[in-house]
Formats: structure tokens, C-alpha cells, sequence
């Protein structure tokens, strides 16, 4: 062999060597902290035996004899799989995550402390029950059982061997009912309302006139989508719909300040730009299924999350009796104890997004320390934050508020002086102390409707949808919350706080004034993010900004079509789940093949004769007219708005261009950027369709037979802390991905992407279930990654390739089952 090659085979089997050295090390490193799950532990604190059963997704079964063990147990199993998840939540509620990772999460904190989340958790835990305390408490001894056990880095998890190398003081702190708590604010924020609309609608104003910001924000179309609840009527009387007068100079420089508030808020279950945020829930009754008992099925939208934010779990008292009277399987939230949506042994629940207004901005006249308020200059409340920082001096935050709430626009910059509205006040109940951790409990041992109905009553933020089901055969529907009533306003728009004039009344509307439903003669309940009711049945406001009913509509028409093919099974309703269908193609394709139009893109809109809609991955079609929907809102609006109100491509947009369709020289179709000529409506649709063609061909080739929708509309799994770090090594390790998807923003498999931003999706069903109240092991669920929250482990995203094809696993929860399912077992014992 020549000397060079003899050197180069020396060099690389050198290279060789050490990689495999530092891979065996990483493995080594990696494994330390994956979970025990087969043999005995001992538990100090447990009253009793406790056994777990895992299937091959790692899916837990807690079998225990009093609530306090199980609890106990499911705060060791959460930290066994998830603890670092756990860890960073209670960071980022408590607006600590600076103490990680120095300065470059500084406004994140600040944003978190002006809200005061901890601070809130702090007053609420005192007013929970007894026994909720007991249980939170319960469950935090189980996370330090095994926060003890593993006081190293690396037996915890790779992220903190990882921040070590950054941040090696860190050691995380004992687990407390707090953190807990806190996370609820969390959950809270991301399902909030409608308070970016708010914003955006003010910024609009600073540039267009009253009537044209209107014309973006449509009134909900009753008569075409109809609403969940169309049976009944609250009599109860209208309030007072004026609202703010128009936002001057100094009113939008405080509105700008606090969006960039807002948008430093830490998403943990939501997009940043919120664009997808929402969920379906449905059920039938034993009416119109196979099996004559009701089936119920929910998927969350929700940000796409890694690990997913949702934990399968089964909290099962061996016995039930008034000491331990839990039954129940479904998805939990790594850090809170319990199961969120789910079902015990005798009924079934689960969750849309019902959006009531439960947020509004108060414009204030601050001077000095003093705002005004009906005429009076009173003294701002504050107080002080000291935020700690990885590597850096404490930061000191000063925090002022008025009587609405924290003001949210000091927290990006100093307030410049100014006549007139200069501040932006935030009210919001979630930041009043609750019972929603109650309501968690409750719900978890409810045994029918009037028990399910109770524990709603408890559910105050967020504030949902619930449908109901149970193993008697009846349905039903519930909107729980805390929803404010004003005292004048619609909460469309930020008010002015100074008068007093827009003040929420003390009480909220009384829960037995909220919508419910039971057992409708339809047979079915389906919710989807649209309007609860009719305003013109049902008085008390809840909310002007719902979604637009294009979800909620296709599930009704699917579910009407398998009606009339014969009775409905899980496998039914697990294809309404996937249906991918775009709801505007039927409006849009139809105006865009009237245009006149020449070129290669001729070829294109072609690709769109006799397509009715469906957005499968492999679809042609769906990616040119998706390609032409982006340019269509970029080309109408982006001349027209602010940078923060501009459109993301939800269904708001489909009705706000629907109507434009009929108006072929309204002024948004003029593009303002082109000083010598007025464009029209038919202009706009030419360019969309050619600007389209010439993107796709760019990225995809000329052949636009080639063309799939897959390529463009692509889920990448990223790691919500360390996974954007910017460190390509750490990125490889942490995230999964890309996985080519079906669907779109407002299809009924609702894939979000925002088309300021391109077509990468940016929210998922973050979990399906269908849930068969005849044989409740016949329930099927599936989750957007896996189990476990480590890397490399078998269970860290092996359910992800199952999402993406739409297929469902088992659901099973009785005993039976499990054991049969069961590939490994833990003993835990006193």
C-alpha cells in the first residue's frame, strides 16, 4: 500500500475509533437517565404497593389502593419519563428561565413576571380543597422521590447534561404544589381569546377607518355554520354595544409596545402567532351507532411540540370506594397530576376551545406614578421583580399597574410622556385566583351527568367546550368558565380605562345562564371552535371573535353521510378526524377559474378542474392552491395592514375574501405599492395564480404534475427548549423530522401554517381519541410523539409515524387488558 494511502487508513481508523468512543459515551450518557420500568422500588411515603404496567408505547397503568399512593405514583412516573419537561415549565410560569439560560430569555421573564402567573398560583392554592392540596401535595412527593434518587445530571435526562456545559451551577430545586399550579396559568394562556385580535384590530385602525378594519373581522355566518348549541334560550339582557373610540398617536405606540409584551410570552401549547390554535370534539348517540351506546371523539390543536404536550396515562384505584374513587384513562399534563381529557369507567369527556372574551386591554392616562381614573389621579400599585441571570448581574424589573391589571407595554421599553392614552392595562381572569385544579378531580371521578355538570361548574380558566358521553347512552354539552360581563362594550376593542364606563360587573355570567345540551334530538353535538350560539336566542355575551364554522360544518356533513351509509363505529369516526378537505376551495376555485390568464400558470390552475378539495400530501392541487391562497393574501392585504395584523390564513380570511370576491374594485384589492395604476379584483386573482406557479416551479420543478403538496407542507418535531438552540449537533439530537402531512389551517385534520411565514406546519391535532362507551377497551387513541422525554429512547417519538398516517393504538383500561398488554411491570412499595 503507497505511504499516502497507508497514512490516510491510519487517520481514518483513528477517527474511527473516536467516534465510536465519544458515541459510546453519549449512549452511556443517554441511557443513565432512561427509566426503571420492570422490578421493585421502594417509594418512602407510599401507604401501600403500588404496580405499573407499560405496554410497547410506554404508556403507564397505575393500579393503587388510596388516591394519595396513585398520585404519588404518577408524579414518579411524570418524572421518570418527563421530569425535564416538568422542570423548564415551572421555569417558564414563574418567569425564571434566565436562571438557565441567561440574558437571551430576559423579555420572556419579564413578560411573565409583569403578568405575575406564580404570583397568582400563589393566592390560589389556599383556596382549593383540602383534598386537592392533598393530592397536589401527594403528587409532588412522588417527583422528589425520584428527583432524589437521580441527583446527577446525567441521571436525569441528556438536556441537562447538555446545560451543564453551559450553566453547571444549575441544580433543579424539590417539586411543590405551586409548580403544579402555575402550569394551569400556562395552559390558560395559550387557549386564551381573543386579545391579539384586539391589538390587531387597533393597529388596523391607525391606518385604515373604522368601516375597513370591519370588513377584516365578519360577523360569525349563522346561516351557513351552524352554532353548537341551537336548541334553548337564556333570556337575559343585551348589554351595551359601543365600543372604543378611535386610537390616537400616543395609544398605538403603547399598543405596539404591549404586543411585543405578548408576543414574548413562552408558548407552551400554542404557535406564537396562534394561527391554528383550536380543536374538534364531537359525540354521537347510540342512535346512530353500531354498537347502540354513544361514541365520543377529540383532538386538540395545539403547537407541534417535542415532546408532545399531552401524557397517556391510567390512574386506577384497585377498589373504589370514598377513599379512592378513581377509574380513568386519557391524556395528562407532565407536571399536574390527574388526567385533563379522558374517560373513567362509566363516562367520557372532551375539550374544544370554547374562546369567550375573557381578556380585555384598558387604554390608560399615566403620569408619573398616577393614572387617571373617573377623574382623579391615583396612585399606580408596583412592585418589584428580581429576575436572576446564567452569567450575568440580577435584573430588577419594576412592575405598575391600575386597577384593570399589570401594565404590559413597560415591559419592552420606557413609556414616553405624552397627552392621552400612553399605557396599556391587561385584565384577565386568569389572573384571579380559581378552582380549576378542583375541577381536575372532579371530573376524574364523575360518574354520570349531574357529577360531570359539578365539576364544570369548577373549570374557570381556560374556559371550554366539553361534550360528555356515558356508558347509560346519554350525551351532552357543557360550557364552563369564568366569563366576564361588562358593564359597556363588546371586548372587541382595546377601551379606554380612565372613564370607568367599560369595567367588568363583579360577577361573572352565573353558570346555570352557560349553554348546555343534553341528549339533542340531532344525535349528535359537534363542536369545532365555532359560535356557541345564536346571539339572537342566547343574551349574555361570550364572545364576538369565534372561529367561522368551516371545521364544525364538514364534520356535520360527514357525519350526516355515514349516517345515511348505516350506523357509525370508531373506525368511522376516526375518518372524520383525517378528512382533509379545504372548505374555501369551493368558493375560491371557482372565481379563479373565471379570470382570464396566459402563460405556463394556464397549466397549473388546470391542475385544479374537478377538484373538490382534499389536501393529501401527494396532492398536486392542494399545493397549487394553497400556493395560490398565500400570494392572494399577501398580494390584498399586506399593502393594507401593520406587520402584526397582516393575514395568517385561517377561516376569518376565508370569509373576509369571500365577500371581497363579489366586490371587484373594493380598495383592498388595489395594491397601494403601485403608485400609476388601481388593481381590481381579477388582477389580484392573475397575479396570485402566476406568482404561485412561478414559486412552485422554482421549488418544485416545472412539471406541475410532479407538484405535491407534502413536499411544501412539512411537520418538523422540534425540541421545545434546546431544539432551536442553534447548535446543529444538539438540534440532530433532539429533533425528528420532516414528516410530509395532509390537511391545512381550518381542514378537519387541522394542520396550521401561516402564509406570511410559508407552508412548514406550525400546529397539529396534538393527540386523537375516540372513545366507545359500549366496550371502553375498544377506544383508541394515538399521541403526536411518544412517551418518553428522552432522547434515543424507544418511546421518545415512535407514535409520530402512527399520527402522521392517521392510525389509531388501543386505548385499553381494564385490568384484563392492560396486564395483557403489558410488556413491562414496576413494583413500587413503601
Amino acid at each position: 500500500m503507497p505511504w499516502p494511502l497507508r497514512w490516510l487508513a491510519r487517520v481514518l481508523t483513528v477517527l474511527l475509533v473516536l467516534a465510536l468512543v465519544l458515541a459510546g459515551v453519549l449512549v452511556y450518557t443517554v441511557r443513565r437517565s432512561f427509566p426503571q420500568v420492570d422490578g421493585t422500588v421502594r417509594l418512602p411515603g407510599l401507604a401501600g404497593n403500588v404496580e405499573i404496567y407499560r405496554d410497547k408505547s410506554g404508556i403507564p397503568q397505575i393500579y393503587a389502593d388510596s388516591a394519595e399512593d396513585l398520585f404519588m405514583a404518577q408524579g414518579f412516573v411524570h418524572a421518570q419519563d418527563r421530569f425535564w419537561e416538568m422542570d423548564l415549565r415551572r421555569h417558564i410560569t414563574s418567569g425564571r428561565l434566565s436562571e438557565l439560560f441567561g440574558k437571551a430569555t430576559l423579555d420572556n421573564d419579564k413578560a411573565i413576571r409583569t403578568m405575575g402567573w406564580r404570583r397568582v398560583a400563589e393566592q390560589e392554592l389556599p383556596e382549593l380543597s383540602a383534598r386537592t392540596r392533598r393530592y397536589l401535595d401527594a403528587y409532588a412527593k412522588g417527583v422528589n422521590a425520584w428527583l432524589g434518587a437521580n441527583p446527577n445530571a446525567s441521571d436525569r435526562s441528556l438536556e441537562y447534561s447538555i446545560l451543564k456545559l453551559q450553566n453547571g451551577g444549575y441544580k433543579p430545586e424539590p417539586w411543590t404544589a405551586l409548580d403544579s399550579i402555575s402550569w394551569l396559568k400556562a395552559m390558560a394562556w395559550d387557549l386564551r381569546s381573543n386579545m391579539e385580535d384586539e391589538i390587531d384590530r387597533a393597529l388596523a385602525l391607525t391606518t385604515l377607518s373604522r368601516e375597513r378594519v370591519e370588513q377584516l373581522y365578519p360577523r360569525y355566518p349563522f346561516d351557513k355554520h351552524q352554532p353548537i348549541v341551537t336548541q334553548g334560550a337564556v333570556e337575559h339582557g343585551r348589554f351595551d354595544q359601543q365600543a372604543a373610540p378611535r386610537i390616537r398617536r400616543n395609544g398605538s405606540r403603547a399598543l405596539t409596545q404591549a404586543a411585543k409584551t405578548l408576543d414574548a410570552v413562552p408558548s407552551t401549547m400554542s404557535t406564537a402567532d396562534r394561527e391554528g390554535i383550536g380543536s374538534n370534539s364531537w359525540v354521537v348517540s347510540g342512535e346512530h351507532t353500531v354498537t347502540g351506546k354513544p361514541l365520543l371523539a377529540n383532538d386538540p390543536h395545539l403547537s407541534a411540540s417535542m415532546p408532545s404536550v399531552w401524557y397517556q396515562i391510567g390512574l386506577h384505584c384497585r377498589k373504589i370506594s370514598i377513599d379512592c374513587s378513581y377509574d380513568v384513562t386519557g391524556f395528562s399534563f407532565s407536571g399536574v397530576p390527574g388526567v385533563i381529557i379522558g374517560h373513567t369507567d362509566k363516562i367520557a369527556w372532551g375539550f374544544t376551545n370554547l374562546g369567550p372574551d375573557v381578556a380585555d386591554l384598558f387604554m390608560e392616562q399615566v403620569k408619573d406614578d398616577t393614572y387617571l381614573y373617573r377623574g382623579q389621579w391615583t396612585s399606580l400599585e408596583t412592585r418589584q421583580e428580581q429576575i436572576k441571570v446564567a452569567g450575568g448581574a440580577t435584573v430588577t424589573l419594576n412592575v405598575r399597574s391600575t386597577r384593570h391589571g399589570p401594565l404590559i407595554n413597560e415591559v419592552m421599553g420606557d413609556v414616553k410622556p405624552g397627552e392621552g392614552a400612553n399605557a396599556v392595562a391587561l385584565q384577565w381572569t386568569a389572573l384571579m385566583p380559581g378552582r380549576t385544579a378542583d375541577a381536575i378531580f372532579a371530573l376524574n371521578e364523575a360518574t354520570d351527568w349531574h357529577e360531570f355538570r359539578a365539576a364544570a361548574a369548577l373549570f374557570e380558566v381556560p374556559a371550554q367546550n366539553l361534550v360528555y358521553a356515558d356508558t347509560n347512552g346519554k350525551i351532552g354539552y357543557q360550557a364552563p368558565g369564568r366569563i366576564p360581563v361588562r358593564q359597556k362594550g363588546d371586548g372587541t376593542w382595546p377601551v379606554p380605562g380612565w372613564t370607568g364606563e367599560y369595567d367588568w360587573k363583579t360577577a361573572p355570567i352565573p353558570y346555570d345562564q352557560l349553554p348546555s345540551v343534553e341528549d339533542p334530538a340531532s344525535g349528535y353535538i359537534v363542536t369545532a371552535n365555532n359560535a356557541v350560539a345564536d346571539p339572537r336566542r342566547y343574551k349574555p355575551l361570550l364572545t364576538r371573535d369565534w372561529a367561522y364554522g368551516y371545521r364544525s360544518e364538514r364534520i356535520i356533513d360527514r357525519l350526516k353521510q355515514e349516517i345515511n351509509k348505516g350506523k357509525i363505529d370508531t373506525a368511522a369516526m376516526s375518518r372524520i378526524q383525517q378528512d382533509s378537505r379545504n372548505g374555501f376551495a369551493e368558493t375560491l376555485v371557482p372565481a379563479l377559474q373565471k379570470v382570464s390568464l396566459a402563460g405556463p400558470s394556464v397549466q397549473a390552475r388546470d391542475l385544479l378542474k374537478g377538484w373538490d378539495g382534499p389536501q393529501g400530501p401527494d396532492s398536486a392541487p392542494a399545493a397549487y392552491f394553497n400556493a395560490v391562497w398565500r400570494h392572494l393574501l399577501k398580494l390584498t392585504f399586506d399593502d393594507d395592514l401593520p406587520e402584526g395584523a397582516r393575514p395568517g390564513g385561517g377561516d376569518r380570511w376565508y370569509e373576509v375574501v369571500g365577500r371581497l370576491l363579489d366586490l371587484p374594485n373594493d380598495p383592498f384589492w388595489d395594491d397601494t405599492r403601485t403608485k400609476d395604476q388601481t388593481e381590481t379584483r381579477d388582477d389580484i386573482l392573475r397575479q396570485a395564480m402566476a406568482s404561485a406557479y412561478q414559486e412552485l416551479s422554482d421549488r418544485l420543478g416545472d412539471d406541475v404534475r410532479t407538484w405535491r403538496w407534502g413536499d411544501l407542507h412539512q411537520l418538523t418535531l422540534t425540541n421545545g427548549s434546546l431544539g432551536t438552540s442553534g447548535i446543529a449537533p444538539v438540534e440532530a439530537l433532539l429533533n425528528r423530522g420532516p414528516f410530509a402531512v395532509p390537511g391545512s389551517k381550518d381542514a378537519v385534520d387541522a394542520t396550521g401554517w401561516n402564509v406570511q411565514k410559508g407552508y412548514e406546519v406550525t400546529s397539529v391535532p396534538s393527540m386523537r381519541m375516540v372513545v366507545d362507551l359500549s366496550d371502553l377497551d375498544k377506544s383508541r387513541w394515538i399521541n403526536l410523539t411518544g412517551a418518553s422525554g428522552h432522547a434515543f429512547h424507544d418511546n421518545y417519538w415512535d407514535q409520530s409515524p402512527l399520527w402522521a398516517k392517521g392510525e389509531l393504538l388501543p386505548m385499553y383500561s381494564k385490568l384484563e387488558s392492560v396486564k395483557q398488554a403489558a410488556t413491562h411491570t414496576l413494583r413500587l412499595t413503601p
